[in-house]
């Protein structure tokens, strides 16, 4: 199948759909080719936007990026209490130590917390893009259908917007 636009294939799809013979005794139902149907879809699935597929992603490894920063976090917490418990002996070293230990623990906290906020704005700033990609590709559906719609009835189309200009 030539690479053609999502649009393209989308009126492809309404022609196909509404070309199609009505089923016996079944209302709505209308008999179509699966399989050009099934490849129609494919391709439209295929043209969709990367974000869609790296924003899925990202949602997924969101949860490894937050467990991963726990453990460094934790790796860094141990080490501090290490060198704490080693500089015991004397008070002041003692105390010391544990200030650092204090600090190191602030300092993982702080870095758990800046790592999900950046991984939030990013997955939300992912979303934000696929969100706008796709209201853009529903616009131009909208528009293409419109359009396919006044190819195959001028006059209802003519009514439509009509209506429209007096709202």
């Amino acid at each position: 199948m030539n690479e053609h636009g999502i649009e393209e294939l989308i009126g492809t799809l309404y022609e196909m759909i509404q070309d199609a013979k009505t089923v016996p005794f079944s209302g709505d139902k209308c008999s179509v080719e699966r399989e050009r149907v099934l490849d129609l879809l494919d391709e439209i699935s295929n043209q969709l936007p990367g974000e869609l597929k790296q924003a899925k992603t990202i949602v997924e490894s969101r949860g490894e990026l937050i467990t991963s920063a726990k453990r460094e976090a934790e790796t860094i917490l141990k080490n501090a209490q290490a060198q704490a418990r080693q500089l015991v002996t004397q008070e002041a070293i003692y105390n010391e130590a544990k200030n650092q230990a204090n600090e190191m623990v602030r300092a993982a906290q702080e870095k758990i917390k800046e790592l999900k906020q950046v991984t939030n704005d990013y997955v939300d700033d992912s979303l934000r893009r696929t969100e706008e990609a796709v209201a853009e590709a529903l616009s131009e559906i909208r528009d293409s259908r419109s359009k396919f719609r006044a190819l195959v009835n001028p006059q209802a189309a003519k009514t439509n917007s009509a209506i429209i200009e007096d709202v």
